[in-house]
């Protein structure tokens, strides 16, 4: 692989994965900014997700803003929910606990994690399965960024699951052909009630 080429699917990777190259550190060490962050006191809607107390809200850097604030800040700069490891987010039948808006502000999504040591076998879909092969985040591409719900007439696609399967490689077939079944699925299992 030439170094163009590398250089692509590392910024690809990071960018599906949250990572800012921007924040790293040149010296070597890999310290991530304090980004300013509220943790939820009261149950409140937030990108019409009912969210729980005990949620941290963690948004953009910020001049004179950094590590745990005392109130909501802009929802407009959110950046990630994190939910409370006993109150996950039903995604399609999967228990999430974490949503990170991508970094790449052109990308219009986020990745959400699952937490299928939460899901009892005998509750699994085939979506669910899907995604536990690929063992790692969902990227999911939407057309209105202010909702971050499993609304399936917002959700466009799924762009990746883990660095091994990624839209971005159109001519790899297998990979293409993993996302569509896996968004297939993921449509079916949402409409199941």
């Amino acid at each position: 692989m030439n170094n163009k080429l590398k250089m692509i699917f590392c910024m690809v990777t990071l960018l599906n994965l949250g990572a800012c190259v921007g924040n790293m550190n040149p010296t070597g060490g890999n310290s991530r900014p304090d980004y300013p962050y509220y943790v939820t006191t009261q149950p409140i809607i937030v990108k019409k997700i009912p969210i729980p107390v005990g949620t941290k809200l963690e948004y953009e850097e910020q001049y004179f803003k950094s590590g745990q604030q005392n109130s909501l800040l802009n929802e407009k700069k959110l950046i990630a929910i994190y939910f409370p490891k006993d109150q996950s987010m039903n995604w399609a039948g999967v228990p999430i606990g974490t949503i990170n808006k991508y970094f790449n502000s052109e990308m219009k999504g986020f990745s959400v994690y699952a937490r299928f040591e939460q899901l009892p076998s005998n509750q699994q879909t085939r979506f669910s399965q899907l995604w536990q092969k690929c063992d790692d985040n969902l990227g999911i591409s939407v057309k209105n960024t202010d909702d971050w719900t499993f609304n399936l007439n917002n959700i466009a696609d799924i762009d990746s699951c883990s660095v091994n399967y990624q839209r971005y490689f159109k001519n790899n077939l297998q990979q293409q052909h993993y996302l569509d079944q896996l968004y297939q699925e993921m449509r079916k299992a949402g409409t199941i009630k």
